[in-house]
């Protein structure tokens, strides 16, 4: 199984979006400093993550969200709303 995610940083606001079969390794990863492009956004915390039969599957949506703004702020907005208790 495949999936999407993004992680958010506990101190910046900033959000990364990636994927893999195998996330809580990942999330190991990014958090340990072991992912360049995370490494100073540390600790990031998993907020949205959506599964995949396949990872051709996964790296479409994955390029959908980081190209199409509008896709990726649309996510943000959820996460950053459902942490408000707004529906």
């Amino acid at each position: 199984m495949w999936c999407v995610y993004i992680l958010k940083s506990q101190n910046k606001r900033w959000y990364y979006v990636g994927s893999t079969n195998r996330l809580e390794t990942r999330i190991k990863e990014h958090n340990n400093g072991c992912v360049k492009s995370t490494k100073s956004y540390k600790p990031l915390k998993l907020v949205f993550n959506k599964d995949f039969n396949s990872e051709k599957e996964a790296r479409c949506y994955e390029r959908k969200v980081k190209d199409c703004r509008i896709e990726k702020e649309k996510i943000i907005k959820q996460i950053e709303d459902k942490n408000w208790g707004v529906v």
